[in-house]
């Protein structure tokens, strides 16, 4: 399998969720087992040796292949999600995207200073999602960050809002 036919497993959806936004859908990506396989294993192969210790995943479509990233680098799984949805102490950070505005949580306790961590989400447009969520893990002090899609809008240039020391991937490109 290549990157190219996994390209082509993402069904495009005009104007959703509202007129003008061209929506990537992953969902048909990973209905299919040897999709799924493939990404475990790209993304194994991009971030093995790193000493990554925890993978934290955004609600809802970095909770699909943030965990398995998590046991195939042997590490934790810590989940970012919207307010409301997490039972103990949290931290927060709103923030702007392409059609409104939003916040996003975590547990205060999810992450320490000896932590290296890979955020991961499905799609990069803007990068405000996770731009909130990279300042939600840096306020833990954690020792280093990556950022990683699947799917990266080059033409958005999201990848622009991080800074130039945070390692920024994409498996897709569109």
């Amino acid at each position: 399998m290549s990157i190219e036919k996994l390209k082509a497993s993402v069904r495009n959806i005009p104007d959703f969720p509202i007129p003008g936004i061209q929506f990537k859908d992953v969902t048909t990506l990973f209905k299919e087992p040897e999709n799924l396989a493939e990404l475990s294993q790209e993304l194994k192969k991009k971030y093995a040796g790193k000493g990554i210790t925890k993978v934290v995943g955004i609600e809802s479509r970095g909770f699909i292949m943030g965990p398995i990233m998590a046991l195939e680098l042997n590490a934790g799984f810590v989940p970012i999600r919207k307010p409301g949805k997490l039972p103990a102490e949290t931290i927060e950070e709103s923030y702007d995207k392409e059609y409104g505005r939003d916040t996003i949580q975590m547990h205060k306790d999810a992450l320490s200073p000896d932590d290296v961590v890979l955020i991961h989400d499905d799609l990069l447009a803007t990068g405000g999602t996770m731009l909130a969520a990279y300042r939600l893990v840096k306020q833990s002090g954690v020792k280093k960050v990556y950022i990683n899609f699947l799917i990266e809008l080059s033409d958005l240039k999201g990848r622009e809002v991080f800074p130039d020391d945070v390692e920024v991937d994409a498996l897709i490109s569109f």
